[in-house]
């Protein structure tokens, strides 16, 4: 009943195109103000900054920190966006774009939050006794403290707005148009991986890239539609960028930060970028399942729509 509960709002097609250049609007324009001040005020001129720009400033010598800092104010911008066009312009209240339950099941965020953090150590662990030659110890005391603050305080902000603008806000208003759950499920999920395709990660490591991040788009959604609520999403999204920023960083990747260890690698990409996703991510769907007692695989992915009023109705 996840997707139904957007009928209990104002549902018309013109409110999510109002809600989306609302959303833009806080994430894409309001959003990097604050970056661009501070990255203009480190660069020689207009064309100095102008060539930053085209690398989304990563290049723009500010401190680590404050570049996580100001590049997660955008996202939170971007989560003001979705609440608000939620709030005024559906009239819908938040939690039921979080949940379908009576209240959100902090149980299951913390749950899959945990499970996450768990098998990715887990597997880092492995790979540095594999490979221990390309990680470079690199704790700083204050840098690092600053950053553990930073991710587990303002880091959720980002991988919330994805998930309540992903999962949430174009889930829930594609169900409610198309009467069906398969459109919404492709579509946010294609989506979802093209929108990382602007990380430098898919530049160094080419398009192969994609199929990781279509493929986790895939496997937040299936969450999302078979536990009828966000929170197993959340929990999954949170845990993977705060242990990526912690953990381990590149001179390279979208998160560049002063975490515990540096891969100095030569980047590549091959199996291991696909094994997450015929091996890892169906083990998790599977653990998820049996622990949520999950049933109705066919209705609940690509089944039909019902508004909310026909269904008590045939009930």
């Amino acid at each position: 009943m996840y997707i139904e509960q957007a009928f209990k709002s104002k549902n018309d097609w013109w409110r999510y195109l109002v809600g989306i250049i609302m959303v833009f609007t806080g994430w894409q324009v309001i959003g990097i103000i604050p970056l661009s001040v501070v990255a203009f005020a480190k660069s020689e001129g207009l064309q100095d900054f102008i060539k930053k720009a085209e690398t989304s400033f990563m290049e723009s010598g500010i401190n680590a920190n404050l570049f996580l800092v100001l590049v997660i104010f955008s996202f939170a911008m971007g989560l003001l966006g979705v609440w608000f066009a939620v709030r005024f312009i559906h009239e819908q209240k938040f939690k039921k774009l979080t949940t379908s339950r009576n209240a959100v099941d902090w149980s299951r965020i913390w749950f899959s939050f945990l499970l996450v953090v768990g098998v990715n150590s887990v597997l880092f662990v492995i790979g540095y006794f594999v490979e221990p030659e390309i990680y470079v110890w690199n704790f700083k005391v204050i840098p690092f403290l600053l950053l553990f603050l930073i991710a587990i305080f303002l880091l959720p902000l980002q991988t919330s707005f994805e998930e309540y603008l992903f999962r949430g806000y174009l889930m829930q208003g594609l169900g409610v148009m198309t009467k069906n759950k398969w459109v919404p499920l492709i579509f946010t999920s294609v989506t979802f991986g093209l929108l990382h395709g602007l990380n430098p990660e898919v530049e160094k490591l080419g398009n192969i890239m994609m199929v990781f991040y279509i493929g986790t788009g895939f496997l937040l959604g299936i969450m999302t539609l078979m536990d009828d609520g966000m929170e197993l999403a959340l929990g999954f999204h949170a845990a993977n960028n705060i242990i990526a920023a912690i953990l381990v960083t590149t001179d390279w990747s979208a998160f560049q930060t002063d975490a515990l260890f540096v891969d100095i690698s030569e980047p590549s990409a091959g199996f291991d970028i696909i094994l997450p996703i015929i091996i890892q991510y169906p083990l998790i769907i599977l653990v998820l399942a049996k622990k949520y007692k999950w049933s109705g695989w066919k209705n609940k992915l690509f089944g039909k729509v019902e508004p909310i009023a026909v269904i008590e109705d045939i009930n």
